[in-house]
């Protein structure tokens, strides 16, 4: 297939390019390496990609339409995946704008360009934090989800409306992935998993917040890319839902969860991280964090119904992967 990748720079979109490379696929990236975190990281995950014949990158921001488009012609992508995004829940308090360029402006030149170009099958990311303030779990994706708490969630629940208003205006079957809480080798450096081990291993005290109780549906990112491969052949279609689906009545538009289904108390993935270092970790107990849920759960009926079983990596050893890796590369 041919593959047009956004964010692959960035941490799924580069374990899903270079799956798709490893199983012979031709892959066009599409990235703007910009600083929300260390670029070094960034340009690393790009150079590993590069060394397959197959891979190409274009540097460029998504609010760059011109470029954006061109890129996706030159392409003739069967297969659009969009993965790049401004993250990260507290950081869209500080710099809102960010969110609105590259979340909402950004992704609307995406869905221009795909509209100009049609693919077979058009998937998107976005997140469990478009579930905010409900309190029914585990989540559901035929639950609403009305209620963000975070600007990060709103931008991302308003790129699900976006792209259902595409789908059904000019027949683009797309599939929304809500991610849960991802982890793995070649991680953000501003999640808490890349935050906890870097301390731990540098003597720090790490900060626990939601004093230590929340619980996440932690998510290993090889089982994740493994779903995602499995759903791209899986165009949605009008008229044929499936046993509880989440399958529009007027587009062809999909949500599904992307998760293990199994949640964890963040002590408990604390204690992983303790064994694979083989070092206690000092930390100090924090409230909750304004925008962050103090539990995550996902209904994974649907993704069993689209896709079978799946692989699901136990906490322990996905933990101890990250640890591996993040010695190998930083030589520590």
């Amino acid at each position: 297939m041919q593959v047009f990748v956004t964010g692959t720079a960035g941490f799924i979109g580069y374990h899903l390019a270079r799956r798709l490379l490893e199983d012979g696929h031709v892959v066009t990236g599409f990235d703007g390496v910009t600083d929300y975190y260390d670029v070094s990281l960034k340009r690393s995950r790009l150079a590993a990609l590069q060394q397959y014949p197959q891979f190409s990158a274009i540097e460029g921001r998504l609010e760059d339409a011109g470029l954006l488009s061109e890129t996706l012609e030159r392409a003739q992508a069967e297969i659009v995946v969009h993965l790049a995004a401004q993250a990260g829940v507290r950081y869209s308090i500080e710099q809102p704008q960010s969110y609105i360029s590259a979340n909402l402006v950004g992704t609307a030149n995406l869905l221009e360009a795909v509209r100009a170009h049609k693919p077979r099958h058009l998937l998107m990311a976005s997140t469990s934090s478009v579930y905010g303030g409900n309190t029914k779990l585990p989540f559901s994706e035929r639950d609403a989800a009305d209620a963000p708490i975070s600007l990060y969630a709103a931008t991302k629940k308003s790129n699900e409306v976006m792209a259902h208003s595409y789908a059904h205006l000019f027949d683009i079957p797309t599939t929304m992935l809500r991610f849960f809480t991802v982890y793995g080798p070649w991680g953000r450096p501003d999640m808490a998993l890349f935050k906890f081990v870097s301390a731990i291993l540098a003597g720090q005290p790490i900060e626990i917040f939601g004093e230590g109780k929340m619980r996440r549906d932690f998510t290993f990112v090889d089982d994740l890319i493994e779903a995602m491969i499995r759903i791209m052949p899986l165009r949605p279609e009008l008229g044929q839902p499936l046993q509880g689906d989440s399958l529009s009545a007027v587009a062809p538009y999909r949500v599904v969860n992307l998760a293990g289904g199994h949640p964890e108390l963040l002590m408990d993935f604390v204690a992983a991280i303790e064994t694979a270092l083989g070092h206690k970790a000092a930390y100090t107990i924090k409230p909750m964090q304004a925008g962050d849920p103090r539990e995550t759960a996902a209904d994974t009926a649907l993704l069993r119904e689209l896709v079978g079983d799946l692989p699901r990596t136990p906490i322990k050893a996905g933990v101890a992967s990250f640890v591996a890796w993040y010695r190998q590369y930083y030589r520590v």
